[in-house]
């Protein structure tokens, strides 16, 4: 068995032993779209985390067993042509249940406590020069009582829920296909969500339903001092709208994912001007080590049993 990682800078300083003891594994930091048929070779197994695996690769690459795919979105592999190749193609979910879960809730205590300003305010010694022991210009609140909305309620989405709840949150969601009616939670329509939470979180994936779903006209029904994180897609919020509505109404932001990433050096987060209502993490909820331990080992999986 001859395996390929095409983008392992994308698992960091993560163990990639249990690939090398499945057979000749090779792996490359990144893989350009120029790279992919120098870096794929001969090799009957790919792994990409990232990389676009489309018609052209997998024509070119009549060898090719198995892709698969080290996360749980599948929108970079063309499946029908694998399908017609006879190729098996293979996705990885709930690794980064957890993960994520734990992210969320670390931005979300950013915004509302307000730590960077804190921060700042010691390390520039100004409390050194305190007539008091405390230093308060910044209130925040407690997030028991309040009213927690969600929208995706898949395994994320109630791992999340669980946890607000023991915080003594009030949570409700939203489903984008109207499917997802199972939950132990009320399910309400987005415009109430929008309307009457304190706290909304983003876990859902980015398709049809989900596409520019948070604009401009829906960022105008937040309550004043709503926070609104987006653990879930780039393109569920639009980004524009939302970079304008920081600056104009009271409300505060956090988002892990963009829906061009890396970020674009224009990107109009960057010249917001209210930046203590901006949070900002370069796609790292997924990354917990723990996560990616799970992730490589479930890949491994996969490679095993695909009995070829």
């Amino acid at each position: 068995m001859k395996i390929v990682l095409l983008d392992a800078e994308t698992l960091s300083d993560s163990d990639l032993s249990p690939f090398e003891n499945l057979g000749d594994f090779i792996s490359y930091p990144l893989t350009s779209k120029e790279q992919r048929l120098l870096h794929i070779g001969d090799r009957n197994v790919i792994i990409t985390n990232k990389v676009v695996i489309d018609e052209e690769i997998i024509k070119a690459n009549p060898q090719l067993k198995l892709i698969c795919i080290a996360a749980t979105g599948m929108n970079n592999v063309d499946l029908i042509a694998a399908e017609k190749a006879g190729v098996m193609v293979k996705n990885v979910s709930g690794y980064s249940t957890e993960s994520v879960a734990q992210s969320t809730f670390s931005m979300l205590f950013q915004l509302i406590h307000q730590s960077r300003y804190y921060d700042n305010y010691t390390q520039s010694k100004e409390w050194c020069n305190s007539p008091t022991f405390t230093h308060l210009s910044k209130p925040f609140g407690e997030i028991k009582g309040k009213r927690w909305g969600i929208i995706g309620m898949g395994e994320i989405g109630r791992r999340v829920a669980e946890i607000a709840s023991a915080f003594g949150c009030e949570v409700c969601y939203f489903s984008a296909s109207g499917k997802n009616n199972q939950q132990a939670y009320p399910q309400v329509d987005l415009a109430t969500l929008l309307s009457t939470s304190d706290i909304i979180t983003v876990h859902a994936p980015l398709n049809e339903y989900t596409h520019n779903l948070i604009d401009k006209q829906a960022l105008k029904q937040l309550k004043e001092g709503a926070v609104l994180l987006n653990m879930g897609r780039g393109g569920i919020i639009n980004e524009d709208a939302m970079a304008e509505a920081l600056d104009q109404l009271d409300i505060y932001h956090g988002t892990d994912v963009l829906e061009i990433e890396p970020m674009i050096k224009g990107h109009p987060y960057l010249s917001v001007q209210a930046k203590e209502r901006l949070v900002i993490t370069p796609h790292t909820g997924w990354a917990s080590q723990e996560a990616r331990k799970k992730l490589v080992g479930m890949v491994a999986d996969n490679i095993k049993s695909a009995n070829f």
